[in-house]
């Protein structure tokens, strides 16, 4: 996904939509991912990131 990317959605308390980056979140997560703790790797395992 490309670090731009941006998604709007609508959650369940908000009455208007929320612009997400999850382009940004992963760029991130992978530029500090030897800062994570292994608990905090095994958590985003689960949905099938893997970064080792």
């Amino acid at each position: 996904m490309p670090r731009g990317h941006a998604e709007e959605i609508t959650a369940d308390d908000e009455t208007e939509p929320v612009v997400v980056k999850p382009g940004v979140w992963i760029s991130n997560t992978k530029t500090r991912r030897t800062k994570l703790t292994q608990e905090q790797r095994n958590a985003l395992q689960k949905p099938g990131v893997d970064w080792p």
